[in-house]
């Protein structure tokens, strides 16, 4: 028997963070989060948004951080396929939740990447650069969606 979860099966939902009641800054915190320091990750996210607060102007910093993410997420991915002892990059369209789940988990992975600066200001760059359409995320994106167009021609091997 099967030891995966039913389809549609329950998932949680993400609260609200406190200071900005916005769910996407309460799943940003959350993925920053490394073994369960959630005050460390709140932290460098505050941190991070006060960074944006100086540098994007008279624009609203969570529309400025809605705008970035939504820059970062891929829209199709390609998949392994075994077909007959040959195995295919399938392309896919993702769903929303794994948008979200890649560009966040990018998002880390990149300003982590940052060296010389603390971490709230490399979150913060990271941002702008995505709310600009540059920087690493956004070319990990476009890495993706070159990559599934290249591979189109598989796309009937996608079920």
């Amino acid at each position: 028997m099967s030891r995966r979860s039913s389809k549609g099966g329950f998932k949680r939902a993400v609260q609200a963070d406190p200071k900005y009641g916005s769910e996407l800054v309460a799943r940003m915190i959350n993925y920053l989060m490394r073994s369960g320091k959630k005050s460390t990750a709140q932290r460098i996210v505050y941190g991070a948004i006060e960074e944006l607060k100086g540098k994007a102007g008279e624009e609203d910093v969570i529309e400025v951080l809605n705008k970035a993410v939504n820059n970062m997420k891929p829209h199709v991915e390609v998949k392994s396929r075994r077909v007959g002892g040959s195995t295919y990059q399938v392309p896919v369209e993702i769903r929303e939740n794994r948008q979200l789940a890649l560009a966040l988990r990018w998002l880390t992975q990149y300003a982590s990447g940052r060296r010389g600066m603390g971490m709230p200001k490399a979150v913060a760059l990271e941002v702008l650069d995505a709310y600009n359409n540059q920087g690493n995320v956004v070319k990990k994106r476009d890495d993706t969606h070159k990559m599934a167009q290249a591979n189109k021609a598989f796309a009937h091997y996608a079920w």
